[in-house]
């Protein structure tokens, strides 16, 4: 039988817009899939500052429990996600049920199953924690988070391959950490023909995967000694 792990979301859920914060829907999560945290409900919040009409073809990549996809679809969008993991299109489908929308998911290498269709926006929350293993994992709950050593193993595909996927009029928001090379984002991006800029940010307390290497990352000069904290930033880019 399937083991679902009960509706997560708490305080968050209840939490005001306006300060970095934003509603984010309850969902289920499997085990294995990336529970919404500090960065979903950042991204969560910037997509609720986006206009979005009815109609409009969205694109969440990295979708975990499908909490983005779904927030896109409750504001009328053709919404759709796409996650490697099967556990996580599994509680992305049992998601856009509870929320009574539609979704249409993929089970697939980032933008793969999507790469000839074009979207209005794209969200992405990609792993990107920076690791000692210089390859992505191929299966466990690491999978969710670590992205070689530098943390930019799906990042750098990200600003690669999903430009190509916006309209002539579409929007990209992708959160990551300050440790994982913003600079190298918003680079990337524009080399790819974007406008891209930081559209916010926010600083978090390390939770238990970031403390569990605090002294690596010292060792590797991406923080200073001693640091128990990040930022958690959203990069906006754009066509227009």
């Amino acid at each position: 039988m399937t083991q679902v792990t009960p509706p997560v979301g708490g305080d968050l859920a209840d939490a005001p817009s306006g300060d970095g914060r934003a509603d984010v829907p309850r969902v289920y999560r499997l085990p294995g899939v990336y529970a919404p945290q500090g960065d979903t409900e950042l991204l969560l919040a910037n997509l609720a500052r986006e206009e979005l009409r009815a109609g409009a073809r969205s694109l969440d990549l990295c979708t975990g429990t499908g909490v983005v996809a779904v927030a896109s679809a409750l504001r009328g969008a053709r919404a759709t996600a796409v996650d490697v993991s099967r556990a996580a299109v599994t509680a992305a489908r049992l998601n856009a049920l509870r929320h009574r929308c539609r979704v249409r998911l993929f089970r697939g290498d980032l933008e793969a199953p999507v790469a000839h269709e074009r979207f209005d926006l794209i969200t992405v929350n990609p792993p990107y924690v920076p690791c000692e293993d210089p390859a992505l994992p191929a299966r466990g709950p690491r999978r969710a988070w670590d992205a070689g050593t530098d943390g930019r193993l799906l990042l750098d595909r990200v600003c690669v391959r999903v430009p190509r996927l916006l309209t002539s009029s579409g929007t990209l928001l992708v959160v990551q950490s300050s440790l994982s090379g913003v600079t190298a984002t918003l680079d990337g991006l524009r080399r790819a023909g974007l406008r891209a800029r930081v559209a916010d940010r926010r600083a978090q307390p390390f939770g238990p995967v970031m403390s569990s290497r605090e002294d690596w990352f010292a060792a590797r000069g991406l923080v200073p000694p001693g640091t128990r904290t990040e930022d958690l930033v959203v990069i906006r880019a754009s066509r227009a």
